[in-house]
């Protein structure tokens, strides 16, 4: 944003310098994002333990839970932090989208690692019982995914995302990004290996943590999450030639 306002090329910058000290044109620069700033005012007048009493230790305030996907009543909802997800899919949302089965949730946004059905139903939503579970709250955009879901062109479109994206400064994520989109497509069109399996998480692997923003990360935890949790998914449709496991349980149910 700093860089746009400047006129530059919207890339990331190298920290520190931190904007808090040099910032916009290179003066002392108060930056964040639009909900930290819209607090500000509800802190100043009701306090700070007000705020931190509206959620749970290490998770104060509300958020806003923008949910989508596979849901009775998808929007968005200020909520307290904390609070169970299972009440945010059954009493806020509705349920789950005509009553079927509940296989998989990302919690925060598609950078959040992917978790699974009886994983997420047991947390509640802050930052410490996400990231116990092995994902991050994120910025609350909740994707919910029933049974119906084909999580390899799921995590395929998450992929194309970031290859776009990317911004192409840093090398790991510019070449990383291609390589994670071109061999999901390569498996979804039944020309993957099954090696590719072992690839497609190595790459990740170099992604992660060696990039100046944070778009890498967000990048390679997908990739490490959805082969972690659903690793025989990929599996089946590298051995059926792009066939998915999804497509066969159908038929056979059929």
């Amino acid at each position: 944003m700093l860089e746009s306002l400047e006129g530059k090329q919207g890339k990331p910058r190298f920290k520190p310098p931190f904007p808090a000290n040099y910032g916009l044109y290179g003066k002392p620069t108060t930056i964040n994002n639009t909900q930290s700033l819209a607090s500000v005012p509800a802190i100043i007048r009701n306090g700070a333990a007000w705020f931190a009493a509206l959620g749970p230790e290490g998770s104060g305030g509300t958020a806003l839970f923008s949910v989508s996907g596979h849901v009775e009543k998808p929007g968005n909802y200020e909520l307290p932090m904390g609070i169970p997800f299972k009440d945010l899919l059954n009493d806020v949302c509705g349920g789950v989208l005509g009553g079927r089965k509940l296989k998989a949730v990302i919690p925060g946004g598609s950078s959040c690692k992917v978790l699974p059905a009886d994983i997420i139903m047991d947390c509640t939503m802050d930052y410490t019982s996400l990231q116990q579970a092995g994902s991050s709250f994120g910025t609350g955009a909740v994707v919910v995914m029933d049974e119906t879901t084909c999580m390899v062109k799921v995590l395929r479109r998450i992929s194309r995302f970031y290859m776009a994206e990317s911004c192409g400064q840093c090398t790991p994520c510019r070449e990383g990004t291609g390589w994670l989109y071109r061999m999901l497509t390569r498996i979804i069109d039944g020309k993957g290996e099954e090696a590719d399996l072992h690839k497609l998480v190595d790459v990740a692997n170099k992604i992660e943590g060696h990039t100046i923003c944070a778009l890498g990360d967000a990048a390679a935890w997908p990739v490490q999450s959805f082969l972690k949790h659903f690793h025989d998914e990929f599996a089946y449709m590298i051995r059926n030639h792009g066939r998915s496991i999804v497509d066969a349980a159908t038929d056979a149910a059929a």
